[in-house]
């Protein structure tokens, strides 16, 4: 298969739910591999797991560290070990801000309540003691405000009468297992995932002034005044790469493009001769600002001049 996504996994204890993620990982299709295994507890068992399953580890104690300063120390290994997300799991230290900035959108959390419900502490005697029905877990985006980012994936798990904290924490952790694995392959995928590569580049299109979207030889495309200024392109013309076609000023800068990043541009057949150039998608990190950069100087350089105005460049 494909390269895998590779990702890193701060523990503190035991360290279940990085086990699940790492057994999950070993099938064929998964998306990712779990390249290191991080805590703040150097006695952490979960530690122990994963150097006997041949994971590469990492320790440092926070105590007597300020909080951004142990932080960095902890994303200094990240980086080095080439993790392009992280996955909380079971990881009992609050982040820094600045921590939590840097790795926006690619730091995930799996949480003992069904959010937003119950943040914190304590969330199966609280769910039992508020006479909830169910319990349940979430996998949510890691977010400066605690337990309060984006929802990725819940799984809702009944009370059963006669229920303690402990009796529901117990059937809680086997559905974090199965929620975890699944939702963190299926978010780390999107980026080969021409539907949600297209909803991506759609939404940037539908911002700009005055846009119809109009399929063209199979592809979705997007024209102003009645002129075509983009295209996305699904390994079409037997290219490996889902594209977004755009404009340019012709051969020079389209050839100037490819020489100075041929990672993220190429010359696509058929629309290349007029001077279209491919921004490369199913690529990692993908730069979404520079993509909407490209989308509004390819419209403009088609709208109508009383619609040119509208934009600032």
């Amino acid at each position: 298969m494909a390269d895998r996504t590779p990702v890193a996994v701060f523990i503190s204890g035991s360290g279940t739910n990085m086990a699940a993620l790492l057994y999950a990982s070993r099938a064929a299709d998964c998306p990712y591999e779990i390249v290191l295994v991080l805590s703040n507890n150097p006695e952490a068992s979960g530690l122990k797991l994963a150097e006997a399953e041949g994971v590469p580890t990492f320790a440092r104690p926070h105590k007597g560290i300020p909080r951004a300063e142990h932080d960095a120390l902890m994303e200094a290994e990240v980086l080095a070990a080439g993790a392009r997300y992280i996955a909380l799991a079971g990881y009992m230290r609050i982040l820094s801000p600045e921590f939590v900035g840097r790795w926006e959108g690619r730091m995930l959390n799996i949480h003992p309540s069904l959010l937003p419900k119950y943040k914190g502490l304590h969330t199966h005697d609280r769910a039992i003691e508020a006479g909830d029905s169910h319990g349940g877990c979430t996998v949510h985006l890691v977010t400066a405000e605690l337990d309060d980012g984006p929802v990725l994936g819940q799984t809702p798990v009944a009370i059963i009468p006669g229920d303690t904290g402990d009796t529901l924490a117990a059937r809680v952790l086997f559905a974090e297992h199965q929620l975890y694995s699944r939702t963190l392959a299926a978010f780390v995928a999107r980026e080969n995932n021409a539907d949600w590569l297209l909803e991506k580049v759609r939404a940037l299109a539908a911002a700009l002034p005055e846009v119809e979207e109009r399929e063209s030889h199979g592809a979705a495309g997007w024209r102003v005044g009645g002129k075509y200024f983009a295209y996305f392109n699904d390994q079409h013309h037997g290219t490996p790469h889902i594209a977004l076609l755009v404009k340019t000023s012709g051969q020079d800068e389209l050839a100037a493009l490819i020489e100075q990043d041929a990672d993220t541009w190429f010359r696509p057949a058929y629309y290349g001769a007029s001077g279209w150039a491919g921004l490369i998608l199913n690529r990692p990190d993908v730069d979404w600002d520079h993509a909407a950069d490209w989308l509004r100087r390819s419209w403009a350089a088609v709208a109508p001049r009383r619609l040119a105005a509208m934009l600032e460049f």
